[in-house]
């Protein structure tokens, strides 16, 4: 089940929990941040290639990069045995932006999206079936878990794919990761 909590920037306070599909697409538009469910009504092999997957979901993205001007999109799959899953971890966990809007659909899997407009953080736990678009220069970072499972299909309107300028902020520290997320929210 997706899930929106928001935090006060220190992060010492209770968050706000919301729990239902509309109203967590409602806060985030407040935001500017785009979250949408879509059916993910297809299962796939742990070692399904990219070409599969984007064949799968075809419609979708073609009207996706039809409305933004997206000019490419990918596959992230990043399994417990992947080889560089402690590292690629440590690199999303840092806080970031970029200079296009991040668009990440889970086709499989979770992770959590922390957005850090403003003087807030707003925690999201993506799911099989979420769409997030997170607007360019949103300080952000993500946390796929120490036994990741996910696989997601990624938009840019770049051919550079995904490129992240670090804030060099250690705010990210200051809040749960994936598992100790679960245990006190889901």
């Amino acid at each position: 089940m997706s899930l929106l909590t928001i935090h006060p920037e220190s992060g010492t306070s209770a968050p706000e929990i919301i729990r239902e599909g509309d109203a967590i697409a409602a806060r985030l538009a407040e935001i500017g941040v785009l979250f949408e469910r879509w059916q993910a009504g297809r299962a796939f092999e742990p070692d399904a290639e990219q070409q599969t997957i984007l064949a799968a979901y075809a419609d979708s993205v073609e009207r996706l990069k039809a409305k933004y001007g997206f000019e490419s999109a990918d596959v992230i799959s990043v399994g417990p045995d992947h080889p560089q899953k402690d590292e690629l971890r440590a690199r999303f966990l840092r806080e970031h932006i970029h200079s296009d809007f991040e668009v990440r659909f889970f086709v499989e899997g979770r992770g959590l999206f922390y957005l850090h407009p403003g003087d807030r953080v707003y925690a999201i736990l993506c799911e099989r079936g979420d769409l997030l678009s997170v607007p360019s220069n949103t300080r952000h970072w993500f946390d796929m878990g120490a036994e990741p499972c996910l696989k997601c299909i990624r938009l840019f309107t770049t051919a550079e794919g995904w490129v992240a300028d670090f804030t060099g902020s250690d705010i990210g520290d200051r809040f749960p990761r994936l598992e100790d997320y679960l245990k006190h929210y889901a």
